[in-house]
């Protein structure tokens, strides 16, 4: 069982922004010539699509919940 609930949207979030960083490192390395704005329209459509994917995948957890019922995601003590 996984100790964190999956969250894909950050993980977007995060190949994009990395992905900046690559190309600007690239840049400031001489390996090519990157103008200053290109990295605007990446950055903003990685966040445009990890907010996308939040939003999908909050929307398909709580369909889920919902269709389990009431109280089936809590967890069940044991008396000690």
């Amino acid at each position: 069982m996984p100790r964190h609930e999956f969250q894909p949207g950050r993980l977007v979030a995060g190949v994009f922004l990395g992905l900046a960083g690559v190309v600007f490192a690239g840049d400031a390395g001489g390996l090519w010539h990157t103008p200053w704005f290109v990295v605007i329209p990446m950055v903003v459509g990685g966040l445009c699509l990890a907010g996308a994917a939040g939003i999908v995948t909050k929307g398909i957890r709580l369909r889920r919940r919902r269709d389990r019922g009431p109280g089936a995601g809590a967890r069940q003590r044991t008396p000690v």
